[in-house]
């Protein structure tokens, strides 16, 4: 099929971070015609001038609405857009030149309806952020469910870069209203109505996340406690994987314990692991720095993904309430 490409960016309160992703889809090398289509979601700072900035660069449109959360937004903007394939994007990306063209070859090579690509760091991003990116995209971490070019089971695209086709949108209904976590649900209804997804290893982002420590753990938290909710939707999804970080801080700290009484094996394995990790870190980020906040954005990690899936498979197990009464900040009022 001839492929035209809508993106489609929602925004929440983030005009300059919409300058920098329009500024880099100004700059790519591809040479056929797309659109790119923002949706802002209710902001009170809001990207329109910005978006006005490039209405004589890129084919652009601008839409304002109530806030309604980006699942929603982003259906709000592919059921407006002229494309007949979606590029849903996060305002916090910024794309390689080739972005579009990898995307194209892609799609030619071998089509598919639905598509998910990497989380790259810049250089230009701070320590932190490269620590926090590190974790989100390690096979030592999370597998390479953010896109890696090795991941565990079949490949789970992520809405920070995602690929859809007008085709499987109009057949599935888009994205819900859970956040986080509105992402696999969206691909495990695309899978479930006879559609496949592909990593493309090429089409990857730099993803520029605005967020500190305290916002990582809740995250990461949320995370966690969306997983055994898409379990429960999603039963023939479930892995035994998605107890790890639950499994492996019950078993730091058991180690911890029972070295005090001479059982240094278990111990001794955990500092392995992280020693393993640390290399990783900094032979992939060249910066030793970043490579010791890896090791606590690692913890930050588990911890918090692992408290978050313990806790809601508990109250899922033995409480007779929808998820949305257990967990109504995980989800967005209907409009």
């Amino acid at each position: 099929m001839n492929t035209f490409f809508s993106i489609v960016v929602p925004v929440y309160n983030r005009p300059e971070e919409i300058r920098e992703l329009l500024e880099s889809l100004r700059k790519q090398d591809f040479k056929e015609d797309f659109e790119v289509v923002i949706v802002e979601d209710g902001s009170s700072e809001s990207s329109e001038r910005v978006v006005e900035g490039f209405q004589d660069k890129l084919h652009i449109s601008y839409y304002y609405k109530s806030n309604s959360g980006p699942g929603d937004s982003r259906n709000f903007g592919m059921q407006r857009a002229k494309g007949n394939y979606f590029i849903i994007l996060d305002s916090d990306c910024i794309l390689p030149q080739q972005y579009l063209t990898e995307v194209d070859k892609e799609l030619k090579r071998e089509f598919v309806h639905c598509f998910g690509g990497p989380d790259a760091a810049d250089q230009s991003f701070t320590t932190v952020q490269k620590a926090i990116n590190y974790v989100m995209t390690s096979f030592f971490t999370t597998g390479g469910i953010r896109g890696g070019k090795k991941a565990v089971g079949k490949f789970q695209p992520r809405s920070f870069n995602m690929g859809i086709s007008s085709e499987a949108f109009a057949k599935v209904g888009g994205f819900g209203r859970i956040h986080p976590g509105e992402d696999p649900d969206l691909t495990f209804r695309i899978w479930k109505a006879g559609f496949d997804s592909r990593l493309f290893p090429n089409a990857f982002v730099y993803h520029k996340r605005r967020i500190d420590w305290n916002k990582f753990y809740i995250q990461v938290n949320k995370f966690g406690m969306v997983r055994p909710i898409l379990n429960t939707w999603h039963p023939g999804t479930a892995r035994p994987t998605y107890w790890f970080p639950t499994l492996f801080m019950l078993g730091l700290g058991l180690s911890l314990v029972i070295s005090f009484f001479g059982m240094w094996l278990p111990l001794m394995l955990y500092i392995f692991y992280f020693l393993v990790l640390f290399l990783d870190a900094w032979i992939k980020n060249r910066d030793i720095q970043v490579a010791f906040l890896a090791l606590y954005a690692a913890l930050t990690q588990f911890y918090g993904y692992g408290v978050g899936f313990l806790k809601s498979t508990i109250l899922l197990t033995f409480s007779n309430k929808e998820p949305e009464e257990l967990f109504p900040k995980l989800f967005f009022k209907k409009k």
